[in-house]
């Protein structure tokens, strides 16, 4: 965005996003449903307890989709790093040749 590419910023951003909010969206959803089985008492709040059952809860096709969201954001993050050095070069050569 800062180089002026909105288009691909937008892309990136938008990108990220969604796998941001998929990621906070899966992170409450399961911290809501360990709170409600403390509340009522079907496990102690006890650390080890509640570490078993969050390692337990992020295994399945609900651990693969947050990898895949992680996988997003990181990968976007790294292509707009690199997108951003390049595109930088390119206009930094642009503006000495003239």
């Amino acid at each position: 965005m800062a180089l002026k590419q909105y288009l691909r910023g937008s892309i990136l951003m938008l990108s990220a996003l969604i796998a941001l909010t998929v990621i906070v969206t899966k992170a409450v959803k399961q911290a809501l449903a360990i709170v409600d089985k403390i509340n009522s008492g079907e496990i102690p709040l006890e650390a080890g307890a509640i570490t078993e059952l969050v390692s337990k809860s992020t295994a399945g096709a609900e651990g693969s989709i947050l990898n895949i969201a992680t996988f997003v954001v990181v990968a976007c993050w790294i292509i707009g790093i690199i997108d951003s050095y390049r595109l930088g070069i390119n206009q930094e050569k642009r503006g000495l040749q003239t």
